[in-house]
């Protein structure tokens, strides 16, 4: 990384030329495009849609996250669980044939409770993806959410371990996390257990009823993009918002910070990249 993390908008434009004038016209260096169970490409001739999509993008970079609700490769019903680890296997190739190096996942989204999901089925089979994943080029990730097993840091860093996956640190699901607001937990202990595994981050102020806010002013998230900077593979800086106005708003806010602490010399704004 020569002059800092690349900073990344989500695909929140639906026309991708007008996705990519955004992107470059204010600074970004990739787009974080998100799957959904209704954006999916269906047939060859959409794959091929897709990947003449995705082309257009260039030079931006592009990595990919999976949005989808109640697929969960631990569901204790087996049909289900063999259906969802079809559907991320499935994707895992997408995204191989799309060219991409990284892919987001979740357990749990959706949910508001954890008893339709099997902790060991979850471990077992997510390391299963991790395997398939890899041996399609396609570097996993697990996200931290704002609520269930991967809000609990403890958990979080135990699924991690176990099934060998990389990570995706969302700054704004840390800071709503039961765990954190108990006290019990602080937003630092969903990094410093695996910091050698995260290459992703999200980064807004934090998440009310589902919805991203952004940060109002630097205080808000100096801790958290300090956290962050320390991290030694973590180059991929998600603004995760998906209005213009808020988006700009963080985008000035991560970027005085990180012009700040260039001017400080921090080492880590001229590593190499992972």
């Amino acid at each position: 990384m020569i002059n800092g993390p690349k900073l990344a908008c989500c695909n929140f434009i639906s026309d991708a030329r007008k996705l990519k004038d955004f992107a470059l016209e204010n600074g970004f260096a990739g787009i974080d495009w998100s799957f959904k169970q209704e954006n999916l490409p269906q047939s060859p001739a959409a794959e091929s849609a897709l990947l003449k999509t995705i082309s257009s993008l260039h030079p931006l970079e592009v990595r990919y996250h999976c949005a989808f609700k109640k697929i969960d490769l631990g569901d204790v019903d087996a049909e289900n669980s063999k259906n969802a680890m079809n559907i991320f296997r499935r994707i895992c190739r997408l995204v191989s044939k799309l060219e991409g190096r990284f892919l987001t996942i979740h357990v749990g989204l959706g949910r508001n409770t954890t008893t339709d999901l099997s902790w060991n089925r979850t471990i077992e089979r997510l390391a299963d993806l991790v395997r398939y994943s890899n041996s399609v080029g396609v570097r996993l990730c697990l996200e931290n959410l704002a609520w269930g097993w991967t809000s609990r840091p403890e958990l979080f860093e135990k699924l991690i371990r176990k099934s060998g996956c990389w990570a995706t640190v969302d700054v704004g699901h840390a800071l709503v996390s039961p765990s954190v607001l108990s006290q019990q937990y602080r937003v630092n202990d969903f990094v410093a257990p695996q910091a050698e595994r995260i290459v992703n981050a999200h980064i807004y102020h934090q998440e009310n009823d589902e919805r991203h806010m952004p940060p109002t002013k630097l205080e808000d998230l100096e801790d958290r993009l300090r956290m962050i900077l320390q991290l030694p593979w973590c180059d991929w800086w998600v603004l995760e918002l998906k209005e213009e106005k808020s988006l700009l708003q963080t985008y000035e806010i991560v970027g005085r910070f990180l012009r700040r602490e260039r001017n400080q010399g921090y080492s880590n704004l001229s590593r190499s990249t992972i």
